[in-house]
């Protein structure tokens, strides 16, 4: 049997220093439960990649994160740390599909 794939839904803008730490950790929970999770935001915005502060750049960035969910079984909203406009997206996009989406507290980060 197949692991599934999962859409990681964290925040990233504002403090971005813990929310890639708390998106790492995210991802970490996700494997541990078994899954391939995918987290666009901390992947297409490491340096040389997409500038998350460039419109044009953030939303390619989204556009192919959503590409992914499509194609993804289900996602996870992480919501330690409240919820972002990117994320809201995400969910919304999610919902259209008819994705399942499960909502999940790991702490925040120590």
């Amino acid at each position: 049997m197949t692991k599934p794939v999962v859409i990681i839904e964290s925040p990233y803008d504002g403090d971005i220093s813990t929310n890639e730490t708390y998106a790492r950790r995210c991802m970490k929970d996700s494997f541990s439960k078994g899954e391939y999770p995918f987290a666009s935001h901390i992947l297409y915005t490491q340096p040389g990649i997409l500038d998350d502060t460039i419109p044009e750049e953030r939303k390619l960035g989204m556009e192919a994160g959503w590409e992914i969910l499509k194609r993804s079984d289900y996602s996870v909203v992480y919501e330690d740390y409240g919820m972002s406009r990117g994320m809201e997206e995400g969910i919304k996009i999610a919902e259209k599909l008819r994705h399942k989406i499960e909502y999940r507290k790991i702490g925040k980060n120590v």
